[in-house]
């Protein structure tokens, strides 16, 4: 009689339990060991995602193959961003240093012209009806010019270390320069993957009702990242743009700069856009004469209100025509977000706190139905959108008579 194969027993919950701990510590400590190769790989990973829907109509409407599709993006990628450099590179860069050298002669001077307001109003008497009282009756004894000596000696000992500050920034560049390549070819492999790491996430739940539930997680956390990442590009492009021309035509110094640097701050939630609105009335309170003749603490105020309606706009205009209520957040949250991304990851824990905090609460939310015994997802999944822009349906129709034209003229042997 034959012998009968054996069969694998179950594993227990027990056994289940333990080894589904050891998997978490042991993948815990590989994250905390090797903390210093995260930043790059989700870098290269976003980069990957950015350019995944150019790949994939690349791949579906041309017989080019998902590789060669990958090569030809990165390579235009590539081709752009040095075009870009030695086109605009010159000009952004000799803005930008030159802005963050102005921006230290700033300070001494803001700190100088507070000390002689401050002088003026303390000898000031202000009258109230019966009272009467002034600035040095309320803080007797205080040395304001002492005060602004300390300040203006703290900055000084702060801008004398120019020279280190200057070399740590050259080195910081090479380092960055070297982490971008990284990142570049990372990028590479991840794109061209992606669609296996897609299908091996759904393979996890075998069970059809959870692989159900995984696959609508993943697209709700898609659109989460998506909304928030392409959007913010946008934002950033669009918000570079508008500061540029605007602080352009009001005659401002550095605009170029100033509206790279607000672009840029647009990746920080809430405190981005206020500091660069913070140097742009800096910039333009100390850059001497302008040619609507305007004093300075007036033209000040003038750039700090073209600031405020660019900001108004964005938040009441584009951000919800672009990144829509993705994110579902209470800006109170965000802040809180930003600020303990921040003190995890550093300005990469910042820019993507709001996108992870977002994640955690849907995913939060989908745990806590299952334990009350709800229906995991408390709405019914909207159906996916059906419009396309005009301008992509005339890029299709154009396409699609090209290659029926093209294979007219020279037709497959």
């Amino acid at each position: 009689m034959a012998e009968q194969p054996s069969q694998s027993p179950p594993w227990s919950t027990t056994t289940k339990a333990i080894v589904a701990s050891v998997a978490l510590i042991l993948l815990a400590l590989i994250i905390w060991r090797f903390q210093s190769l995260l930043p790059p790989l989700i870098m290269a990973a976003i980069l990957a995602y950015l350019l995944n829907p150019l790949i994939t109509w690349l791949t579906s409407h041309t017989r080019l193959s998902r590789g060669q599709s990958v090569f030809l993006v990165y390579g235009a990628l590539l081709l752009f961003w040095i075009g870009g450099g030695v086109l605009l590179g010159f000009v952004v860069v000799d803005q930008v240093v030159k802005l963050s050298r102005v921006l230290p002669e700033l300070i001494p001077r803001l700190v100088d012209q507070g000390q002689a307001m401050l002088q003026e109003w303390s000898s000031r008497t202000i009258t109230i009806g019966p009272y009467q009282w002034s600035l040095d009756t309320v803080l007797p004894g205080l040395d304001w010019a002492e005060l602004a000596n300390q300040a203006r000696s703290a900055i000084q000992s702060v801008v004398s270390r120019g020279g280190l500050l200057m070399a740590q920034a050259v080195q910081a560049t090479v380092n960055t320069v070297g982490v971008g390549f990284l990142v570049f070819i990372l990028s590479i492999y991840i794109s061209n993957d992606a669609p296996r790491f897609a299908a091996a996430i759904s393979e996890i739940a075998q069970q059809p009702g959870y692989r159900h539930d995984v696959e609508r997680l993943m697209r709700e956390i898609g659109r989460i990242w998506d909304a928030y990442l392409r959007g913010q590009v946008l934002l950033a492009l669009v918000i570079g743009i508008v500061v540029s021309v605007s602080l352009g035509l009001l005659g401002v110094s550095y605009a170029l700069g100033l509206g790279v640097l607000a672009g840029l701050l647009e990746f920080l939630p809430v405190i981005g856009p206020v500091t660069s609105a913070v140097v742009a009335v800096l910039v333009a309170l100390f850059q001497g004469d302008n040619y609507l003749g305007l004093s300075p603490v007036y033209y000040g105020l003038l750039v700090l209100g073209v600031m405020i309606v660019i900001q108004q706009v964005e938040n009441n205009v584009l951000v919800p025509r672009i990144v829509g209520d993705a994110l579902d957040l209470h800006p109170l949250v965000v802040m809180i977000s930003v600020l303990m991304g921040t003190s995890l990851a550093g300005l990469l824990g910042a820019v993507l706190a709001a996108p992870v905090t977002a994640s955690l609460k849907l995913i939060g939310i989908y745990a806590w139905r299952k334990m009350l015994d709800l229906p995991p997802f408390p709405e019914p999944e909207p159906p996916p959108p059906r419009r396309q822009n005009s301008l992509v349906r005339w890029l299709r129709v154009a396409w699609r008579a090209w290659r029926r034209r093209l294979a007219s003229t020279h037709p497959r042997v």
